[in-house]
């Protein structure tokens, strides 16, 4: 019987099963941060209990952590915690941490990939709600809980459901200026935040086949707006092909013998899904959003709409809500809004080839006087390859902030907070009230929009910077 990925994977990880009843699932990468992890190795250590397998575990500093040049010099007592309290449990229980000056140390989500501990046909887990980032790599990826991480420190497995299942084919060619975080924007758009709720989403379609890795970790990452549990695209030779040099791929043989099994779990021609979508993206314009949650986007070169040409879902109040926290209202054109804060990077939009994006647009231009424009790195490696190519030297021309790797903006859990009554342009993945600070206003777009947006010193259409 023909098989889509999801199935195979989960027949291939069920330990035990029992009609009614959750099955055992195994779980092959626990991946930590200093954050979400200090309750479960908590929960070990009042248990009397171990780590099931240390060497299934790799954990980084990143949420709270600055991004400032001395870094090291974490002023926040919490934070200082936090990140004192993951060295501490990951040294006596002898698990790989990515700590700082390591090379290796970044976003959880980043890293994972471009180390090459992301693989096809693997289940992953971690205490963060973007986990569906490693889905672009035809794993089942999805977050968990503090309490389900120490489960998973304990046994290498967890109590789950299987999950319903949505096929969006994405189909068509992009315009110059349309970039996949404008086409996952898109989906939320018509969909709504609770659109795919209880599922698990594979993405396809031949505009999915010609994205990159990394334009694919984007769309991943943000499944979890729409409502699904995870998302995931069925391996291909793109996949293996970013696959074939990582750190920890196999080598040889073993490489190719890996890859014989990772093809064999892409979804079958005639797979069957619970729901299926199609999006033609022929005519996709860049998007902003207007309001409070990333289903309220538009195009940017249209206008806030009114609440009945609104589809993400929701009521009026809440509709009305979010453009009164925004300060916009129906009719409103979204391109010249005044930005006052950029932000590239994020888990959602942090690789080298965003920031190759903003490059292009930054160079021979400055970023509008009164604009802070911060561009984070998710990783050391991306840091060090975007010096190798120079582009750190096109930021500082501009006038942007390049800093040090970590999750920086998208979340107020850090340093770089925007201040109240301020208004940011950020390739993050949440828009949520206060996300970016208390009493601050996010407007999520692709890098390239906001590198046009950080130049002009409004809401703009990058395809005017290309």
């Amino acid at each position: 019987m023909a098989r889509n990925i999801i199935e195979k994977i989960w027949e291939r990880h069920v330990i035990a099963e029992q009609e009614g009843h959750p099955a055992v699932l195994g779980i092959d990468l626990l991946l930590l941060h200093e954050v979400t992890s200090a309750q479960a190795f908590q929960m070990l250590e009042e248990r009397n209990l171990t780590p099931f397998a240390p060497d299934m575990c790799v954990a980084t500093l990143d949420h709270s952590i600055p991004t400032r040049p001395d870094r090291f010099n974490i002023i926040d007592p919490e934070a200082r915690i936090q990140v004192e309290t993951l060295r501490s449990n990951c040294s006596r229980y002898n698990i790989r941490l990515y700590d700082f000056e390591s090379g290796y140390q970044g976003i959880v989500h980043v890293i994972g990939p471009e180390l090459g501990l992301t693989r096809p046909g693997m289940t992953i887990v971690c205490g963060d709600s973007h986990t569906a980032t490693h889905g672009a790599f035809g794993a089942l990826a999805f977050g968990i809980g503090s309490t389900e991480v120490g489960h998973v420190l304990a046994s290498g497995a967890l109590l789950q459901r299987m999950p319903r299942t949505i096929k969006v084919n994405f189909k068509g060619e992009l315009k110059e200026g349309v970039f996949s975080k404008d086409v996952v924007l898109e989906l939320i758009r018509q969909i709504g935040t609770a659109g795919a709720n209880g599922h698990v989403i594979e993405y396809c379609g031949e505009a999915v086949r010609r994205m990159s890795m990394e334009e694919r970790m984007t769309i991943c990452n943000m499944s979890i707006e729409c409502g699904a549990r995870a998302g995931l695209i069925s391996p291909d030779e793109i996949t293996i092909e970013y696959l074939r040099t990582r750190r920890y791929s196999p080598r040889g043989k073993e490489f190719e013998s890996a890859v014989e099994n990772w093809l064999a779990y892409a979804s079958d021609p005639d797979a069957c899904y619970d729901r299926e979508i199609t999006i033609d993206l022929t005519s996709l314009e860049p998007l902003v959003t207007w309001g409070t949650n990333p289903a309220q986007a538009a195009p940017v070169s249209k206008k806030v709409p009114d609440f009945s040409e609104y589809v993400g879902g929701g009521s009026s109040a809440d509709f009305q809500a979010a453009l009164n926290y925004t300060g916009l209202k129906p009719g409103d054109a979204l391109e010249g809004v005044p930005v006052e804060r950029a932000f590239v990077g994020s888990c959602t939009n942090g690789r080298i080839e965003d920031l190759r994006i903003v490059a292009n647009i930054l160079r021979g231009r400055r970023v509008k006087e009164g604009v802070k424009f911060y561009i984070v790195p998710g990783s050391e490696r991306v840091r060090s390859q975007a010096i190798e190519e120079g582009l750190d030297k096109i930021f500082k021309e501009a006038g942007a902030d390049f800093r040090m790797p970590g999750c920086s903006m998208c979340l107020a859990m850090n340093d770089d907070v925007v201040p109240a009554g301020q208004r940011c342009i950020s390739s993050s993945n949440r828009n949520f009230v206060g996300r970016q600070g208390p009493g601050s206003i996010t407007h999520l777009a692709s890098p390239a929009t906001v590198a046009a947006s950080a130049v002009k010193g409004c809401i703009t259409d990058c395809r005017e910077y290309l």
